[in-house]
């Protein structure tokens, strides 16, 4: 009989045979559709890698109120494993995020706090550490917890190289927290060092929900540069466009993450003249993105 836990992780590898349709023979692009994870998105990996490793360290208990900025997907992850495994928890994330995933976040039990756009997420960031300062609770702190790229160093890493039977050429990833990126990396470069890694952020004025151009002072502390050889910057029509692409012919309902994330691995396929394998990750699903303009 499974569990929740799990049902975590082991998604499939999709072959976007359409998108990638007029680049060189033998390159191949395949996407691992994060979706199929219970909560809907990749971030479930890293949740339940915070929630293990805060109760492995004895950092929690039942009294213990934990406050998390998110842009939603990590706070959906964090709400269903907080219900699953009995704790209290408060979310902090800007108000544009969208109504679906603060109806979800509310239906696990989570409460949340809202923060101004132009606030955004560093906003969201510097409320959480004033509640913990102010001794109201703890943070999970997925910028800087080593469990969020950890559980993608133990699972999405090794998953991918298994399922193309390590014939892999090139990683691609939007960048949010960071923690996908710096976890595959890690797992990837262990068994095949000249495997690329390519990260995908935001061009400058572009706003696309789940990646992140982040200011110097917010950067991420488990960001390591040396661990990603290219970053690409997408614009939102880019991302828009792909995302709409994706659904329409390949049948995938993803989220704009998603359809950055592949935008930027369709230019990587397209400057290849060889053949090659290059795997994106497709973070979250479509669902999450009804209630905007999105898909009209």
């Amino acid at each position: 009989m499974a569990t929740l836990e799990s049902l975590i992780g082991n998604t499939p590898l999709v072959d976007l045979d359409r998108v990638v349709k007029g680049c060189v023979e033998g390159v191949k692009l395949l996407a691992k559709v994060e979706g199929n994870n219970p909560g809907g998105s990749v971030k479930d990996r890293a949740a339940y890698g915070m929630f293990m490793g805060a109760e492995q360290r004895g950092v929690l208990n039942r009294e213990t109120r934990i406050f998390e900025a998110t842009s939603g997907n990590t706070g959906i992850a964090l709400a269903m494993m907080a219900a699953r495994r009995g704790y209290q928890l408060t979310l902090v994330m800007p108000e544009t995020m969208t109504l679906e995933r603060r109806a979800t976040m509310a239906a696990y039990g989570a409460d949340f706090l809202l923060v101004t756009a132009e606030q955004g997420m560093e906003g969201a960031i510097d409320l959480v550490n004033a509640k913990v300062a102010n001794g109201e609770g703890i943070k999970l702190d997925q910028f800087s917890n080593a469990d969020n790229w950890g559980a993608h160093y133990r699972t999405t890493g090794p998953e991918i190289w298994r399922d193309t039977q390590g014939q892999i050429t090139h990683f691609v990833s939007a960048m949010g927290t960071t923690g996908t990126i710096m976890g595959v990396s890690r797992a990837l470069k262990e068994r095949n060092p000249q495997i690329q890694i390519i990260g995908v952020q935001p061009d400058e004025g572009s706003q696309i929900a789940g990646i992140r151009r982040w200011p110097q002072a917010y950067m991420p502390k488990i960001f390591e540069p040396s661990r990603v050889d290219t970053i690409l910057d997408v614009n939102t029509a880019e991302a828009r466009e792909m995302t709409r692409r994706l659904a329409r012919d390949e049948g995938l309902f993803c989220g704009l993450s998603a359809g950055g994330a592949v935008a930027a691995a369709l230019k990587v396929c397209q400057g290849l003249s060889q053949p090659g394998t290059v795997v994106v990750i497709i973070p979250d699903r479509g669902d999450r993105y009804l209630s905007t303009d999105l898909f009209l």
